[in-house]
């Protein structure tokens, strides 16, 4: 190897290394859950804090637990239970939905907002 292309290895590294630790540190601390049923808000949690939430749907019950900053709905008596197999979600914009009993818990910054500058009533096609 070339002294140029250890230079540029290290480079590469040294950028991804940079990247890594700007997504880690750029984390919100203040991240909530919103949960809500047939489009009305049944409530607003931290992601801060672990809690064990039991949601009354439109025809049956879920079981929302947050633990160390992410939030999965641990128990649901639909049919299907997709919202079961649903992979925890902690990141802003991210969704957990259970169709049957109308159930949507959405991850939000500490302004409200899905996503950046984004109030959670519009979305990219609504604006």
């Amino acid at each position: 190897m070339k002294k140029a292309d250890v230079i540029l290895i290290s480079a590469f590294l040294i950028a991804g290394l940079a990247g890594l630790f700007w997504l880690s540190a750029g984390r919100e601390d203040g991240r909530m859950v919103r949960v809500t049923v047939d489009g009305k808000e049944a409530g607003t949690y931290p992601l801060s804090r672990d809690d064990t939430i039991r949601i009354e749907g439109v025809g049956g019950s879920n079981t929302l637990v947050i633990r160390d900053g992410q939030a999965a709905m641990e128990e649901a008596d639909c049919p299907d239970r997709i919202c079961v197999e649903h992979a925890p979600v902690d990141s802003v914009g991210e969704t957990i939905v259970c169709l049957p009993h109308r159930v949507v818990v959405e991850v939000l910054s500490e302004e409200g907002g899905n996503e950046e500058g984004q109030t959670p009533e519009f979305d990219g096609v609504a604006r």
